[in-house]
């Protein structure tokens, strides 16, 4: 049995992920994938996580695991989502560091000793992840303080979270995606964490296109696909391209960033330092970056 492990990051989408999949759980288990509840298996990894401290699970507990987290027979692949299995959003940047205790996924690794596991994460424009990020904490002036506490925003790096992670789980596959682009990606996306192929059939591959789309803009987008299936993933993200230029919500694309301090030069050098740092990611041996 192969595990996916979709890490996050938080403030990508990464429940929208995990919904649309969940949408897809009968075609997904007629090809031997299974797509769990979240509340079937994030708390028992966590509690396993802390109990075990990276050390490997045994085969008693690895099947313990299991069979509190399938519903059905073994599968030939598992996926397993959750953006708080590195750490809380408090605790996920430091200094000048984005996701300090990346280690922590070798701890997650470990549950499944004797399984390949592939890793999938969802990297964010700097500029706009601390502000998302401050957004989730809205209501607690403490934590908002202790994650800008020290903060070196020019120095904030995907490429370092991905080596690090990369440390920790050297038999791991890393595939990564940009928050900005999954739109135009959001098929494919399910598709690799699924492992399988473009004949598939999965539903959703507009969800979240739907959400940054005029109504008319997703109605003629649906009957243009339909009247003209595409014939693969770049013909298809060329024509959502097409319909997104013509009919986003505008109000949906721009994001606020509203972060003491910040001014836009700087915004725009973290714009440019994150553009850059993707070419560092892209080059990466044993990693992947989906790109439209």
């Amino acid at each position: 049995m192969d595990v996916a492990f979709h890490l996050g990051a938080h403030c990508t989408d990464s429940e929208r992920l995990l919904r649309s999949l969940l949408r897809n759980r009968e075609p997904l288990s007629d090809l031997g994938v299974s797509v769990p509840g979240p509340g079937r298996y994030r708390d028992v990894l966590r509690d396993v996580m802390t109990k075990l401290r990276g050390d490997v699970a045994s085969q008693d507990t690895r099947d313990v695991v299991l069979e509190t987290v399938l519903e059905r027979d073994e599968p030939d692949r598992l996926i397993l989502s959750n953006p708080n299995f590195i750490s809380r959003p408090v605790m996920s940047l430091q200094g000048d560091q984005l996701y300090p205790k990346a280690f922590k996924v070798a701890w997650l690794r470990n549950i499944f000793p004797d399984s390949p596991v592939a890793l999938y994460l969802a990297v964010r424009n700097p500029a706009t992840f601390v502000p998302a990020l401050l957004g989730l904490l809205k209501d607690d002036n403490a934590d908002r303080a202790a994650l800008l506490s020290g903060l070196n925003p020019l120095a904030l790096r995907w490429s370092r979270t991905v080596a690090d992670i990369q440390a920790a789980c050297p038999d791991c596959p890393i595939t990564v995606w940009c928050h900005e682009d999954s739109p135009l990606l959001w098929g494919e996306i399910m598709r690799t964490l699924a492992g399988v192929g473009e004949d598939a059939g999965l539903y959703g591959g507009f969800d979240l296109v739907r959400e940054i789309i005029q109504p008319e803009g997703l109605k003629k987008l649906r009957a243009y696909t339909k009247a003209h299936p595409p014939a693969n993933d770049g013909i298809r993200r060329k024509i959502v391209g097409a319909f997104l230029d013509k009919f986003a919500i505008e109000d949906e694309i721009d994001d606020v960033l509203d972060v003491p301090g910040w001014t836009p030069d700087l915004v725009s050098q973290m714009t440019e330092a994150y553009e850059h740092d993707l070419d560092v990611i892209e080059a990466m041996p044993g990693v992947r970056l989906l790109i439209p």
